[in-house]
């Protein structure tokens, strides 16, 4: 029995990147064997064992044959003759194709270490297709190896683009697109994880909502709508906000808050839209997304235009916009929104300093009214409240005005 160290801690350590999980194939080793050597076994049919000691997952080496749709439609075979060049071949991409035995020696069928040395992401052989989840997993290794100068090689984008044609798509799991999707977003170049999906034309089908802010006929007729949503400065921009920040809420939220742009510049003091909050609460529900980045993204959306003017919103409007987030409670989606905000302000080439940051200032100037002197007062019940309210807007509007901004 032999035992190999695989996949992407093989090719982060060539890389010299940090290796965060370890995954092991066991060649020449059967179930039995693991087991009596206490390794716990990770469902009931599939050969992938947890160590003892430290967990890791160990794999018997194992061939695949597709016997059914999506990416779970496979049988596989799992003996002690199974060889580590088979067990490699079903592999994804090249790069991630590499063995490494116990001696440090590398074994290397299919010439991974040279497409390293390249920075190229090619697919292994012609069995890519039948996997849809590759071409989210390649994607996303684009978008966390762009920092390197990893391109994908055009045989393996037109299998990509062979695989989004015949729809084979439509059969992964919102659960796994998610699952890739946060990973991309996680990486130093989430915009590239985009930018792969409408390449090969899967973005129409992982995120319709997005793909419809790339289709220039939607927007023929105004050249202003044109400029602004232009894929490549969507992408830009993208790829800029997630050099500040590496919160993914506010990353995918970056997106989102353009998803109903046909009424965005028609009603400066437009409060809240409603149908922009929809599109993007339905899109996070559909992929079930964590309710901390949902949240963000529908309020980042919804709000998108009273944030957009937010320099010209009246205090109580402000006030309002406060209470309806649950700002005092929830603090944080003030720095998040503001941060958004803020960032529209630079790229949209508005100089004025006083407008940077100008949401979160405001809260700052009125985040800690205390209320003891309005119980002091005899305030009772929704009293409080209205009274609570009026303080706040008086001193917000005299912050306002000490900064000449009204």
């Amino acid at each position: 029995m032999k035992i190999y160290l695989v996949g992407g801690a093989v090719r982060d350590k060539l890389l010299q990147l940090p290796i965060t999980d370890r995954d092991w194939v066991v060649v020449g080793g059967t179930k039995e064997i693991l087991l009596k050597s206490k390794f716990q076994q990770v469902g009931k049919d599939f050969p992938v064992f947890l160590h003892p000691k430290t967990h890791e997952e160990y794999s018997l080496a194992r061939r695949e044959r597709k016997s059914g749709v999506g990416y779970t439609g496979f049988k596989f075979i799992f003996d002690k003759n199974v060889t580590l060049k088979e067990d490699l071949i079903r592999r994804d991409l090249t790069i991630n194709a590499i063995a490494q035995d116990k001696k440090g020696n590398y074994i290397d069928p299919f010439q991974g270490k040279k497409d390293l040395k390249n920075c190229l992401l090619r697919h292994v052989s012609h069995s890519f297709v039948e996997d849809p989840l590759r071409v989210l997993r390649t994607a996303r290794l684009a978008a966390s190896l762009m920092h390197l100068g990893f391109q994908i090689v055009p045989e393996t984008m037109m299998l990509m683009i062979s695989m989004v044609k015949n729809k084979e798509l439509l059969h992964l799991t919102s659960n796994r697109i998610w699952i890739e999707t946060e990973k991309a977003l996680k990486t130093l170049n989430p915009h590239v994880y985009f930018q792969v999906l409408h390449a090969c034309h899967a973005l129409y089908y992982i995120f319709p909502e997005i793909s419809f802010l790339f289709e220039e006929k939607n927007f023929f007729s105004l050249n202003f709508f044109k400029n602004l949503y232009n894929n490549s400065i969507l992408f830009m921009r993208l790829s800029k906000i997630s050099i500040l920040t590496e919160d993914i809420a506010v990353r995918f939220s970056y997106l989102c808050q353009f998803l109903c742009k046909d009424s965005v510049f028609f009603s400066i003091k437009k409060f809240y839209d409603k149908s922009a909050a929809c599109l993007v609460k339905n899109l996070c529900n559909r992929l079930n997304i964590p309710s901390h980045i949902r949240e963000i993204a529908t309020l980042s959306a919804g709000f998108y235009i009273f944030l957009k003017n937010i320099y010209y919103q009246s205090s109580q409007d402000i006030v309002n916009f406060f209470l309806k987030i649950d700002a005092w409670r929830k603090p944080d989606r003030i720095d998040k929104l503001s941060l958004l905000t803020n960032f529209n302000y630079f790229y949209e080439k508005k100089n004025n300093s006083k407008k940077y940051f100008f949401l979160k200032k405001s809260f700052e100037s009125i985040k800690n009214i205390s209320i003891k002197l309005i119980l002091s007062q005899g305030f009772k019940g929704l009293e409080i409240k209205n009274e609570l309210n009026r303080i706040r807007v008086q001193k917000l509007q005299s912050w306002r005005k000490k900064i000449h901004v009204i």
